[in-house]
């Protein structure tokens, strides 16, 4: 003990050994409420974001066709001009 930098150690106070852990596990549970809170929140954005993905791929995919038909086009007219 004699090692020790600033001598032996303290006893701590059984409030103040009280209060740190009221509030961990007040810590605790305060986590864990919100955790559910937003997950349950996070799930209903996931199933709008999945009802509009069907909505944006099906764009995504006629943009993707028109893009290729006026690029089919123009490659078309560029070969019937040489």
């Amino acid at each position: 003990m004699s090692d020790l930098p600033y001598g032996p150690p303290v006893k701590v106070s059984p409030l103040i050994r009280f209060g740190r852990w009221s509030f961990l596990t007040a810590g605790i549970l305060y986590g864990a409420f919100h955790q559910n809170r937003l997950s349950k929140k996070e799930a209903k954005l996931r199933e709008i974001e999945a009802k509009e993905k069907v909505i944006r791929d099906a764009k995504l995919k006629e943009e993707k066709a028109r893009a290729a038909a006026a690029e089919m086009k123009a490659l078309e007219e560029m070969i019937a001009t040489k």
